[in-house]
Order: structure tokens, then C-alpha cells, then sequence
């Protein structure tokens, strides 16, 4: 059967590998953990990287992955060191099972001789290699068609081809899609451009289409619903717990009193300042019946605040100082203050000691909406100044009203017969001019 190439895939289908790869070849970031092209990487390099970014981002695995190699360059280094100095060298990179899991798969690798399997199936036999670590390491080590399916590479082929089902149901569905789309040659190389596209091309938000080698084939893009894609469940978080933490002081050489909590169960076998219990309805007011030693404690104002997978917390931390001489309780441990660096102290003890050593007070919560405007200062004696009298106004001036003007009366009728009497006496009729002779002068 010939083999496969990148070429070998539908054009016009669908998204096509050799697309992929030649924006690779142009794009591909520079990281501690890979190769040139053309080098052979290492995998013990390639095993370490992936199991460090599990859940973790590049920014926060690059400094850790440099110091874990200058201390354990090698998986013998790491099977022979004692299981605290591997936790300690872990901590701050959070899910601490990943650090147990780590240390037993090189114990088991250096027992059979330091040659990792170069198979899928033989890795998963491993200690704390799952389906995707396995995958990534067959691919990038050992040149293995294999598909690495991380939360970049669900993003990127579940808006490539619409993937409706949302996570984590459609996972094999979408492992399906990316395995079809593997090729024989450069595995590794497309593994790791998938990462690349997904980190900084197809982003959880605002993805830059345009730049992308698959926008043409994207479904998702087609319809411009890539925001929406992958699909998934919302899962309520678990209440809110609350707890304390006792940090004593031993004078002279700063030692602080640290236990180490249990193997198993969250934060197993990695050191803490002695605390409480973490329940939603702890009660602050009786923390000191958790103190672990008789002393003058004092509560710190604020809290300590951290997020766990599940559910978030909120700690109470109480300081005291004690004498140089004070024995350490059962199960505990004085470490000088120079030496907590070498401690399995996960993020979160580290979060108390720093507010043990410099407490910050609590933030003033602001309150919503538009502020008011404070009112114009007042002078410091205002209050006993005399008030300043003001002049009356000018009266304003009075004007007269305008009477009204009296309508016009209206015009008498005529006077009847009788009221002649009343006023001048007519003229008398003039006497009647006789006919005959005239008179004569």
C-alpha cells in the first residue's frame, strides 16, 4: 500500500494538511522544547514539555521547563531524585498529580533501560500518559501518524468542519476529523501547527480569519459563526469554601512551621503552613481552636483568595512569632525562611506566606454605577466665622393700574308726546297769509 503524502487529501473538501504545513514552515514560533527543522528532537524534551503544558500556558511552562532541565537534565537524572526535590522544582505550575505522575513514568523509563516507546499504545502504558500525550510524543519524537488532540486542536477543526455536539461529548467525533487528516509525511510538523494555528490564529476570541491557511475550507467562517464554535456545557462551580491558615515565625533564623498534607487527594504530598479545614460555612470567629501550638496569634486583615478547578477559596491567615526554642508539633517542621525555595509549596501556601510577611488589606469594593461628586470642601473655621450679612434687595417700584375705561352708554329712544312739557317750548306755527287785496303803504 503506497504511502500517504500531505497532497494526498481532496482538494476543495475540505481543510488539507499541506496548506497547514506551508504556513508552518512561514509562521512556526521558536520554543525551549523545539527543534530546528531538520534536528531530531529529544524525547525526553518532548515528553517533559508536553505533560508540563497540560492545562498550563506556554508563558507560565517556558521558565519552569529551563530550570527543571539545568536540575534533572536527563529521565535518569529524574527517576533518582527524591520525590520532594521534584515536587519542590514543580511547584507553582499547579494539578500536582502531573508532578507524582511525572516522576513515576521516568522511574519506570530509566528501569527499562531510557528508551521511551516510540508507539501510541505502548505510551499509554506509561504513568500519566493519556490518549493526547501520547499522541503528541509518537508524533513529534518519533515521526508517528498520530493525532495530538489538545483544547487548541477541538477549537481549530470544530469551527473547521461545524462540529454542532458540544464538548466533551463530541471528542471523538472531532479526534476522528483530525486523525483523517494526519499525513505519513511530517506528522510531528502538523501536530505542531495545529498548536501553532490554534494559539495564535484560531484564538477562543476574535480568531484572525484572514491570516488563516484554512479560511477558504472553514465552515465555520462560511456561516460567521466562528465565535460560537466549539460548542459546550456550562459547568456550575462548586460553592464558595472558606478556611485559615496559621503561619508561625520561629525568632532568629525566620523558620516557618510547615506539615505535609496527605498523598492523596488535592495538593497530596506537598507542604503547607498548618490550616483549618475548607468548607463553605467555616467560622472565622472560632479559628483559633485549629491553631496548631499555644501562641500569641494574630489576624491579619484581608484574605487570601485562590481558584481551584472545582470550587473557589478563601483564606483567614493568623501570625504569630515564636521563641527560637519552641519544638515543632507532631508531624511538622521548622524550614529558615532561606530554605522555602526548596519546599513543595504549591501557589497557593505561597500566597500565604507572601500576605504572612506583608499583609495587604483588603480592596475597598467601589460602588456600582456613576459616582457621586463628593460637594465643594468646606473651610477648616467656616463653622466659626460670622455670617455675612447681605443687603435687602432695592424694592422694586410700584406701578399704578390703569383703570379700565367705562364702556359708552347707549343712546335714549326717542321721547314720547308727554315729555315736551319737560323740555324748550316749540316755536309758534307761523299765522296763514289771507288771499284779497294786499296792503297798501
Amino acid at each position: 500500500m503506497p504511502r500517504r503524502t500531505a497532497m494526498d487529501h481532496q482538494a476543495g473538501a475540505g481543510p488539507r494538511a499541506d496548506d497547514l504545513l506551508a504556513w508552518y514552515d512561514r509562521h512556526r514560533r521558536v520554543l525551549p522544547w523545539r527543534v530546528l527543522a531538520g534536528e531530531a528532537p529529544d524525547p525526553y524534551r518532548v515528553w517533559l514539555s508536553e505533560v508540563m503544558l497540560q492545562q498550563t500556558t506556554i508563558a507560565a511552562v517556558r521558565p519552569y521547563f529551563e530550570r527543571f532541565l539545568g536540575r534533572f537534565p536527563d529521565v535518569f537524572a529524574l527517576a533518582d531524585a527524591p520525590e520532594e526535590a521534584v515536587m519542590a522544582a514543580w511547584a507553582g505550575l499547579g494539578y500536582y498529580s502531573r508532578a507524582r505522575n511525572l516522576h513515576a513514568c521516568a522511574k519506570a523509563v530509566a528501569a527499562g533501560g531510557g528508551r521511551f516507546p516510540d508507539t501510541a499504545e505502548a505510551l499509554r502504558k506509561l504513568p500519566g500518559i493519556g490518549a493526547y500525550t501520547a499522541g503528541a510524543i509518537a508524533a513529534i519524537a518519533f515521526d508517528r501518524p498520530e493525532a495530538a488532540v489538545d483544547g487548541n486542536v477541538e477549537r481549530v477543526l470544530s469551527r473547521a468542519y461545524a462540529v454542532e455536539a458540544p464538548l466533551p461529548g463530541s471528542r471523538p467525533e472531532i479526534r476522528r476529523l483530525t486523525q483523517a487528516l494526519v499525513p505519513d509525511e511530517r506528522p510531528g510538523d502538523f501536530a505542531q501547527a495545529l498548536m501553532d494555528l490554534g494559539a495564535t490564529i484560531c484564538t477562543p476570541k476574535r480568531p484572525a480569519c484572514a491570516l488563516c491557511p484554512w479560511m477558504v475550507p472553514c465552515r465555520a467562517r462560511a456561516l460567521g459563526t466562528q465565535d460560537t464554535f466549539p460548542r459546550k456545557i456550562r459547568v456550575a462551580k462548586g460553592a464558595l469554601r472558606r478556611g485559615a491558615a496559621f503561619v508561625a515565625i520561629r525568632s532568629g533564623d525566620e523558620g516557618v512551621l510547615l506539615r505535609t498534607r496527605a498523598p492523596e487527594g488535592l495538593l497530596g504530598n506537598m507542604a503547607e503552613p498548618p490550616g483549618s479545614v475548607w468548607e463553605p460555612d467555616y467560622d472565622v470567629a472560632g479559628a483559633l481552636l485549629d491553631a496548631p501550638l499555644d501562641a500569641r496569634w494574630k489576624r491579619l486583615p484581608g484574605l487570601v483568595r485562590h481558584g481551584f478547578t472545582h470550587f473557589p477559596l478563601e483564606l483567614t491567615v493568623f501570625v504569630a512569632r515564636v521563641a527560637l526554642s519552641t519544638p515543632a508539633p507532631a508531624g511538622m517542621r521548622f524550614t529558615p525562611r532561606s530554605a522555602l525555595d526548596d519546599e513543595p509549596l504549591p501557589g497557593l501556601m505561597r500566597k500565604v506566606l507572601a500576605h504572612a510577611f506583608d499583609p495587604k488589606p483588603e480592596p475597598e469594593k467601589k460602588p456600582r454605577g456613576r459616582p457621586k461628586k463628593d460637594p465643594p470642601p468646606m473651610p477648616l473655621l467656616a463653622a466659626m466665622e460670622a455670617p455675612v450679612s447681605m443687603p435687602d434687595p432695592e424694592p422694586r417700584p410700584r406701578v399704578r393700574a390703569v383703570p379700565k375705561p367705562q364702556p359708552k352708554p347707549a343712546p335714549l329712544p326717542p321721547p314720547d308726546a308727554d315729555d315736551f312739557l319737560d323740555g324748550e317750548p316749540e316755536a309758534p306755527p307761523a299765522a296763514p297769509r289771507r288771499r284779497g287785496t294786499a296792503r297798501r303803504r
